[in-house]
């Protein structure tokens, strides 16, 4: 299974748009057109398509786990300890 393929499941099984996962890469400072995100969801025999590099794929996983859990820190309800 390619990096493409791992992103076109993940995109289908949280029901994120583009503008989602442009955000989620915001998140860790990646930035990428909206052309170029397409492309990486095109058919791998289409003249546009574009692999997914392997530093896409883990910088979008970073990104998601802060759109899920929030930044370290940032839990809700977690007590800090006081020295």
């Amino acid at each position: 299974m390619s990096n493409n393929d791992i992103m076109k499941k993940l995109r289908v099984a949280l029901h994120l748009r583009d503008d989602d996962i442009i955000a989620i890469l915001k998140l860790v400072d990646f930035k990428i057109s909206k052309a170029e995100l397409g492309a990486l969801f095109r058919k791998d025999d289409h003249p546009n398509f574009m692999p997914c590099g392997d530093q896409f794929l883990r910088n979008f996983l970073n990104g998601l786990v802060i759109h899920m859990r929030g930044k370290r820190g940032d839990v809700p309800g977690a007590q800090t300890e006081e020295k």
